[in-house]
């Protein structure tokens, strides 16, 4: 098939585009190499937009521009849609700029199918637990609950769990995705939005959608570059530097980790499989892990020791806990991480110590939250 992937040249896009030219799909790539991303120079510097370049037909440009679209569109059988601002802390004060790429980028993708002349029979939409906001949860006197954002005054007197009126302790239990939808960050809306456009316009004009909520992906490849979003590039940057680590909360937050070989295997399921037509599927491991695990493990794989500081600072808008029920994947799509946390961070760090140590920049992504009262 001829395949679009927008975003294409990022990490798990770039991913992506190498297994499905491996199995005989020609791949087209509509990104606009973000410098957040990719770092200065990409087209020389970037080692993503390197591992694709002569192996895919490359765009650059952006899915804000409708010509750019036009141009992409043209001869495509499939849409992967990956071309995103990601970052749930920096979506709150970039308001503007998230809505404008992930809402109105996929709402030019959506107008120009829906009136124009085009082949594309099947959209994949990168969704992400995000829109979950916090996770699913039991209270033993009402059953299943989804607890409201956390607010200042909790978290300021040291209480991160999340609480529900009427209710004692709550138990974490696995989100499904028939759990509520209440994104606690713009990050979060926009790709609520991205997945419900997609979902509702396509099969109105015979269009299959696949939306695949995405845990915290990670693996050999990724930007060590980005100090907006993950925590595995972020905190190796760190230690690679020398630089010690500060745990937000108390550390025993929690998110379900995946190795990009099996979220690039789900996502070729749903390109291929029938089964995926038009539905919302989890992609991620089924197991949490909590912060200070990450830390711990990294520090010991890397065998550099940095003080880790658990310092009670948090950032208005994360959530507590979230992880993947991955029951309606398996039975549908057959789908199953090859993976643990463990056998997955071996190949990051071992990745990684390959790689030429970036920056810290880290704390300038903190300065700029704590400019706008987001840090706390």
């Amino acid at each position: 098939m001829n395949i679009l992937i927008t975003g294409g040249a990022g990490f798990i896009g770039s991913n992506l585009a190498l297994k499905l030219i491996a199995k005989g799909h020609s791949i087209t790539v509509l990104d606009n190499l973000s410098t957040q991303i990719h770092g200065d120079n990409p087209k020389e510097t970037s080692p993503l937009y390197q591992s694709i370049l002569g192996k895919v037909s490359f765009i650059e440009g952006s899915v804000t521009n409708v010509d750019d679209w036009k141009i992409a569109l043209e001869g495509q059988d499939v849409i992967v849609h990956y071309a995103a601002e990601t970052g749930t802390g920096q979506s709150m004060y970039e308001v503007q700029k998230y809505v404008d790429v992930n809402v109105n980028g996929t709402s030019i993708m959506l107008d120009l199918l829906v009136n124009g002349n085009y082949n594309v029979k099947k959209i994949v939409v990168a969704s992400s637990r995000s829109i979950y906001g916090e996770g699913k949860y039991i209270s033993k006197e009402l059953g299943a609950v989804y607890p409201k954002h956390r607010i200042a005054d909790d978290m300021d007197k040291g209480n991160f769990e999340p609480i529900y009126k009427n209710s004692s302790e709550l138990t974490l239990v696995a989100t499904d995705e028939d759990s509520k939808i209440h994104p606690s960050s713009v990050y979060g809306i926009t790709k609520q939005n991205q997945e419900q456009m997609v979902l509702t316009v396509c099969p109105t004009i015979g269009i299959a959608g696949v939306a695949f909520r995405y845990q915290n992906v990670y693996g050999p490849g990724q930007s060590l570059k980005n100090p907006y979003t993950g925590i595995l590039s972020i905190f190796s940057t760190q230690i690679k530097n020398g630089n010690g680590i500060n745990i937000f909360e108390d550390g025993k937050e929690s998110r379900d980790f995946v190795f990009i070989d099996d979220v690039v295997d789900a996502t070729i399921l749903g390109i291929e499989k029938n089964e995926a037509d038009n539905q919302v599927f989890n992609v991620g491991t089924g197991v949490a892990t909590d912060v200070i695990t990450v830390a711990e493990l990294l520090s010991k794989n890397y065998g550099v020791e940095v003080p880790i500081t658990i310092s009670g600072n948090y950032r208005l808008g994360d959530i507590r806990h979230n992880f993947a029920d991955l029951t309606k994947i398996k039975n549908a799509l057959g789908f199953e991480p090859k993976f643990t946390f463990e056998q997955g961070l071996k190949q990051f760090t071992e990745w990684v110590n390959t790689q030429e140590v970036e920056k810290d920049r880290y704390q300038e992504s903190i300065d700029e939250m704590k400019a706008k009262g987001l840090y706390k």
